[in-house]
């Protein structure tokens, strides 16, 4: 991808190809209902795995979702979905996402790097670029759902699609400890500075029942996502349970959802994508 926008190719001045790259991405984006943007003031909070799940709750509900990971140094989403391989060209010279189902596409850079444990070392502006390329270089077709999955905290790359999607929402994924909530105000206050719509708070690894007694504990504590939403005046999304099941299910790109359809992770996801879904109407 990176190659075709340095050497010029298809002819025409720089500036025509940067006309011709962004009327795409407005092609693109015209052609997706409701795009999210998922982010976290901090790592370690289960950002893509939000992410993943809500998009195959989504999914799971007959919507057409794609993902698409903006984290170019540390691209999950593929493992997480049990997706590998390298994207072939398909409609036109674009590429066709990764497909996991008939309803749910992703791209990642993985999915254009030979070797997917390959260092990426880019600058901002290599990032910008790839974003750009990521919507407007893919042919994701007609979605009524593009989940962006970003890294951690408030960079670059959550401002270039702030910038590229002036109407993405974004949601936002803590841990309901203190160190976790004083990061996410951050990201809270970045989308008020960018002018980003924020759709709520989600508070992941909030109570843990012990499979052998059934006791709820709070290991990350509780309630310090709600709180914090209604400090700013925002939806609170709901808390989304700590299952070890999760963690296996994403390491072995297992679709968690589908083998624990009756555990409360499942649940409380499927009550995120319905707020989302209510969007559309």
């Amino acid at each position: 991808m990176g190659d075709c926008q340095k050497s010029g190719c298809g002819g025409g001045s720089a500036q025509q190809i940067q006309q011709k790259q962004e009327e795409s991405v407005q092609q693109a984006l015209a052609n997706i209902k409701q795009k999210f943007l998922v982010m976290s003031g901090k790592g370690g909070v289960g950002k893509t795995s939000v992410s993943v799940n809500l998009a195959m709750a989504l999914a799971d509900r007959g919507f057409k979702v794609g993902i698409m990971d903006v984290d170019v140094h540390g691209p999950d989403v593929p493992r997480m979905l049990g997706l590998s391989g390298v994207m072939a060209t398909g409609n036109g010279d674009k590429l066709s996402p990764l497909r996991y189902s008939d309803n749910l596409t992703a791209i990642s850079i993985e999915g254009i790097m030979p070797d997917r444990d390959a260092a990426v070392i880019w600058r901002g502006p290599l990032k910008h670029s790839a974003i750009k390329q990521f919507i407007g270089d893919v042919d994701w077709g007609m979605l009524d759902f593009l989940i962006v999955d970003s890294p951690p905290g408030t960079g670059d790359e959550p401002m270039s699609v702030a910038q590229m999607i002036p109407d993405a929402k974004a949601v936002v994924v803590t841990t309901p400890q203190e160190v976790a909530l004083s990061d996410v105000r951050k990201s809270i206050n970045f989308c008020k500075k960018m002018g980003m719509e924020i759709f709520g708070v989600v508070e992941n690894m909030s109570g843990y029942a012990c499979p052998h007694c059934g006791e709820t504990i709070d290991p990350f504590g509780t309630g310090g996502g709600e709180k914090t939403a209604a400090q700013f005046g925002l939806r609170f999304l709901g808390r989304i349970p700590f299952d070890p099941n999760l963690v296996k299910a994403g390491d072995a790109g297992d679709a968690f959802q589908t083998v624990y359809k009756d555990s409360p992770v499942t649940k409380a996801f499927g009550a995120i994508a319905d707020q989302a879904a209510g969007v559309l109407t």
